[in-house]
């Protein structure tokens, strides 16, 4: 099981290199408040939800550290939301989307990811027996990230944050539309997920997802 050790988790996750741009005083206060809220949340801390703590846990202990400097929740906000994004990388899936076999793949390959890079707090349903062949769709019913962004009194800054790198991840994919209606982090009864495959011929026209 990999460690759930500050700097460790900085290194694993998204504010990498904006970490590294903070000053030293800062830096060292980032880490103080993650070794915090790891025991805060030690109850989520299994192999699979280690990939969402990196992230999560982090954007908390930046924000508190910033805060108490006297930055503004706006400012954080957009300094976190700036650096979150621009580490997500689209293009090996969209080179992925380009395979004609792309469908059947994603029907595989997402639920098996899923379960391994899932522990307490998630709960998904999986519609295998009745997607078309050229639709894939699963609904998330729990999320770890409305869980501990909830209890922290801050889902309405960073649940959101985090649903738009889905939009970020999928919402160019060729030949492929990515639709979401709702999310557990914005208010909705579950994270409605679906793909629709475009032949190649047809005019895509993306649908706007939250």
């Amino acid at each position: 099981m990999k460690r759930y050790t500050p700097l460790r988790m900085i290194r694993s996750g998204r504010y990498k290199s904006c970490f590294y741009g903070l000053k030293p005083e800062v830096r060292a206060d980032v880490l103080r408040r993650m070794e915090t809220l790891v025991a805060e949340n030690h109850e989520w801390c299994d192999r699979g939800n280690y990939g969402h703590l990196c992230n999560i846990l982090s954007t908390l202990a930046i924000d508190q550290a910033l805060a108490a400097r006297g930055q503004s929740a706006d400012e954080r906000l957009a300094f976190l939301s700036e650096n979150m994004w621009a580490a997500l990388n689209p293009k090996p899936m969209n080179r992925l989307a380009r395979l004609p076999f792309f469908m059947p793949l994603m029907k595989a390959v997402v639920p098996l990811g899923f379960s391994k890079k899932s522990g307490k707090g998630w709960r998904y349903v999986w519609h295998k027996d009745t997607d078309g062949p050229d639709e894939f769709r699963f609904e998330c019913t729990e999320c770890l990230y409305q869980y501990i962004f909830s209890h922290y009194g801050v889902l309405d800054r960073f649940g959101p944050m985090f649903c738009h790198s889905d939009i970020v991840n999928y919402g160019s994919l060729p030949h492929t539309d990515f639709i979401r209606t709702q999310t557990l982090c914005q208010g909705g009864e579950l994270c409605d997920f679906c793909f629709i495959r475009h032949r190649r011929s047809e005019v895509l026209q993306r649908t706007t997802s939250i």
